[in-house]
């Protein structure tokens, strides 16, 4: 047991979050050069000659540049076994971001230093807020010209609500980049470009009570240096790591991922400030991941076709504690029977690894043959608990679709059906018309282009989508409810979802409080459960 407890405290386990372009990808990129898991960074530029980034698999984000599905990484650096979630950064894939947060333990946060907190990256802390993760900000792109980094912080403060402590200081910005100054140690680390795509590149550091700082970057530059550190250390809050812990205070860090100056800093720095797995709430309590001494983990993430050769289904699940061996049987505690875990495999974005063994902290991915949803409880531990089920989104945009050849319905529902268990989509039926026509909810628009291209590429289905008007769902939280009595207003439609449970869609918002108080003791919810 003492081996396992050792195991799980090496692990460190957490998710990067951004708006897209801020330089997620390539940080992702520049932690597995420095893991020694990959030699070569790809651009992720999308260029017809480029190799494309490691963590971006699917076809569609190979043509267009952008991250669509969350992907998995693990390396190993400084004697640490770290997961990387890596998530999308576009809007229209929000959802997809908001489970992996659940299975992340602390979340960085990457800010492009041109241009500040944006849309997104709003959005995706106000989760990690939700679920008081401690939260790491490393503002990205110094070698361009950036905003005043004082403004940066003051950015971040307002716009998502956390106090921020930087660890270092960029000297400078874009051509007049000089390095970091590193608060504690008292040191300049000196910017130098390295090769792109290496991990290779001098970093010289001197004292900055060096007298030859002022040779080195400029008496200018040292001035001013000299003049916002004494400012900083007036005005910036205190390094506490009890607020770092609660998510209330987030660590930040300045560097540029492209050219790898100040990433392995704030690698090291990171895994010094994180913790081992943490504790999770489930209904007999919480439960330990070091004192737990059965194997438990929760589903997180469904995705198919990974592989087109083999056209499987792999359920991803965050190991909550306890030892995964390989072929283990768990109690599979939604479906009220025992399981095999077959083919666990651990990513390196498309590439599979087949394991032994794993351990809390770590994500495998295990073959499902299409009995696993997402939020799932698996566990060899005589109390039968659950962990915390996963909130599905309401989705925001809804189309109804049908296959142009009749011929091909069956791969048409097969293919839709697959798609919606992973959760990037969520289908509808009509309720009580004896029509078999499908409604598609969706986050994002976005949504609706990937469904198409994976349904043609993967199930070889042409869909006709036409969009429908209705931007409000709600779940009808009474189970005493009948659908067939409620008086609604014109513009409400009753639908169904796949495990039969009524929903209500709505044109406008006003609608939602008429049928309420049409309907007496009618509860409905903005959020289903997975």
């Amino acid at each position: 047991m003492s081996d396992i407890k050792t195991e799980i405290r090496k692990r460190r386990t957490f998710a990067i979050i951004s708006h897209p372009d801020a330089g997620k990808t390539t940080l992702t990129e520049k932690f597995l050069l420095y893991g020694g898991v990959i030699n070569t960074a790809g651009s992720v530029k999308g260029k017809a000659t480029a190799k494309h980034a490691v963590s971006d698999w699917m076809e569609i984000e190979k043509e267009r540049g952008i991250s669509v599905t969350s992907s998995v990484l693990q390396f190993r650096y400084g004697g640490y076994c770290i997961n990387i979630l890596d998530t999308p950064g576009h809007q229209d894939f929000s959802e997809d971001t908001y489970r992996t947060l659940m299975a992340a333990d602390s979340a960085v946060m990457v800010i492009d230093g041109s241009k500040g907190v944006e849309a997104q990256t709003r959005k995706l802390f106000k989760v990690c807020a939700m679920r008081h993760i401690p939260v790491f900000t490393f503002i990205n792109k110094m070698d361009r010209d950036a905003k005043d980094t004082f403004d940066l912080l003051d950015d971040i403060e307002k716009e998502l609500g956390i106090p921020t402590c930087p660890v270092n200081w960029p000297i400078g910005s874009g051509k007049e980049f000089k390095g970091v100054y590193d608060r504690e140690k008292r040191e300049v680390e000196l910017f130098s470009d390295t090769r792109k795509g290496t991990s290779a590149g001098e970093v010289q550091t001197v004292s900055i009570d060096d007298g030859e700082v002022d040779a080195l970057i400029g008496e200018e530059a040292r001035a001013l240096l000299t003049e916002e550190i004494e400012l900083l250390d007036g005005a910036s809050a205190e390094f506490d790591q009890d607020l770092v812990d609660k998510g209330e205070l987030s660590p930040v860090f300045f560097g540029s991922a492209l050219t790898n100056f100040g990433v392995e800093t704030f690698l090291q720095h990171f895994l010094a400030m994180t913790t081992s797995p943490l504790p999770r709430m489930s209904d007999h309590g919480e439960i330990d991941p070091v004192e737990e001494k059965d194997f438990s983990a929760f589903v997180f993430k469904i995705q198919a076709n990974m592989n087109k050769a083999h056209r499987d289904r792999i359920a991803f699940m965050r190991i909550c504690s306890g030892e995964f061996d390989a072929g283990m049987t768990v109690y599979h505690v939604q479906g009220g029977k025992d399981v095999r875990l077959s083919q666990p495999q651990q990513m390196m974005a498309s590439e599979r690894k087949m394991i032994d063994k794993a351990y809390g902290g770590d994500i495998i991915g295990v073959f499902d043959p299409g009995i696993f949803s997402i939020g799932d409880t698996l566990t060899t531990s005589k109390e039968k608990f659950a962990y915390e089920g996963i909130p599905t989104f309401a989705p925001e945009h809804f189309a109804r679709v049908r296959q142009v050849d009749t011929m091909k319905r069956k791969q048409f529902v097969k293919g839709i059906n697959q798609i919606a268990q992973e959760g990037a989509i969520q289908i509808f039926q009509e309720y009580n018309t004896g029509m078999e026509e499908i409604i598609v909810g969706v986050v994002g628009v976005l949504q609706f282009d990937v469904l198409e291209y994976r349904l043609k590429n993967e199930y070889n289905v042409d869909i006709i989508l036409e969009n429908l008007p209705y931007e409000h769902i709600r779940w009808i939280e009474n189970k005493e409810a009948d659908l067939d009595h409620i008086s609604g207003t014109s513009d409400m439609k009753k639908i169904k979802d796949l495990k039969g449970r009524p929903l209500l869609l709505f044109i406008h918002e006003w609608s939602i409080r008429m049928t309420q108080e049409r309907n007496d003791g009618l509860v409905l919810s903005e959020f289903g459960r997975s």
